[in-house]
């Protein structure tokens, strides 16, 4: 319930931040370089609350998996073989911090949505579910909705954070509609024969990648953060 009232709160603050006039942050953002009408905006305090949002997601996912693999995983499993099973493999993504910061940045946020878009109702089915593990402790079927419920804000939040930026020029609106792209992916059946461990396994890395590229991204818009 802590973590769920905490994603609340960091959803009403990125509202209250997106509301306040320009003038309001420190930092300066231009559309392009040296453009003349470089206005101050609050977008990096908006990304630091993304990513310290999504290092828990992961911190807490981390910790599911370790639940998860210390009651199902069957001894010498190397789950590491099953990543081709993630409902999210057949999405091109870039592998390390090196080839992330060659992509354009529309194209890095898009990558952001879509990840989040594609978790979003496997990760509520599965928050509704987990609860037949009878093994499982509270505290394990707690870090599951905390999971589903900060994956929503964070989702919903980076969607204000990307109106922000096209609204200031800072990227292109070609991102608008991609939220119904996304859902259209065929993601659902694979991400329900998945085993949870595996489940969890995938999220996992997809959450540490959403992260990584948050870092990124923050680090092309705002070139006086060192990549």
């Amino acid at each position: 319930m802590g973590a769920s009232r905490t994603g609340g709160a960091w959803l009403c603050a990125l509202l209250w931040l997106l509301g306040k006039p320009p003038g309001a942050a420190r930092g300066a953002i231009c559309a392009r370089q040296g453009d003349s009408s470089c206005r101050f905006l609050p977008v990096a305090d908006l990304f630091d609350r993304a990513i310290q949002h999504s290092d828990r997601i992961h911190s807490l996912s981390t910790a599911l998996y370790l639940d998860l693999e210390k009651n199902f995983l069957p001894t010498g499993n190397e789950l590491g073989k099953a990543t081709g099973k993630c409902h999210t493999a057949g999405m091109l993504t870039p592998n390390g911090k090196e080839y992330a910061q060659k992509i354009p940045r529309e194209e890095l946020t898009r990558l952001i949505l879509r990840l989040l878009q594609a978790w979003k109702e496997p990760l509520s089915h599965f928050d509704q579910n987990i609860g037949h593990h009878q093994e499982l402790s509270s505290d394990s079927l707690s870090k599951a909705k905390q999971i589903s419920n900060m994956v929503q804000d964070l989702k919903t939040g980076m969607e204000k954070v990307t109106e922000k930026m096209q609204s200031m020029g800072i990227i292109s609106n070609s991102l608008n509609g991609m939220g119904s792209e996304a859902a259209g992916l065929p993601i659902s059946n694979e991400a329900n024969l998945m085993s949870d461990y595996e489940f969890i396994h995938c999220f996992r890395r997809d959450s540490n990648k959403v992260q990584s590229y948050l870092k990124v991204l923050k680090c092309r818009i705002l070139p006086e953060n060192s990549c």
